[in-house]
Formats: structure tokens, sequence, C-alpha cells
């Protein structure tokens, strides 16, 4: 009879190696199918700036083809004051 109190069997590191096998081939399944999300949300990204990028340029065009042209600026005249922007003081100076 064999004394193997100090000596791991083989089979125990097998079994170990064996799991560890098997976690590395779940995990590579796991990362395939993160890679395939990454890369459909990469497509939809792309397909949504070229939409808006549309979207803006066509707002764009449609204003200027609908805005009245605007009058010549001479020397004499004076930009529109806005009255409608009030300016509040800072926090810090209210209190």
């Amino acid at each position: 009879m064999k004394f193997s109190l100090f000596k791991p069997p083989m089979d125990r590191h097998l079994l170990k190696s064996r799991e560890y096998l098997e976690e590395a081939k779940i995990k590579r399944v796991e990362h395939q199918a993160a890679a395939e999300h990454h890369g459909a949300l990469t497509q939809l990204y792309a397909e949504r700036i070229c939409r808006i990028e549309a979207e803006i340029s066509q707002t764009l065009q449609e204003g200027l083809k609908s805005s009245p042209p605007l009058p010549a600026a001479d020397s004499q005249s004076v930009p529109p004051q806005s009255d409608s922007v009030l300016v509040y003081a800072p926090r810090a100076l209210q209190a």
C-alpha cells in the first residue's frame, strides 16, 4: 500500500483542471454574446447618428427657406434690446 498523505492524488488535479476548462468555455460563450451585443449597439448608434444628422440638416434647410431675408445692416441701425432676459444675482450674494 502506497502512502500518499503529502502528495495529492492525480485524479484530484485532473478534476480541477476539467473544472477550469469548463469555466473557460462558459466564459468564452458569455464574452462572445457580449461582443455580439456591443456590435449590435454600435450599428444601432451609427444609424441613430445618421438619422439625427439628417433631421438637423432638413430642419436647417427648411428654416433657411421659410425665414424672411434679413434687413441690410446700415451704420445707424441699433440692435434690438432684449427685455425678456432677466439676470439674477448669484445664490451666494442672495444669502
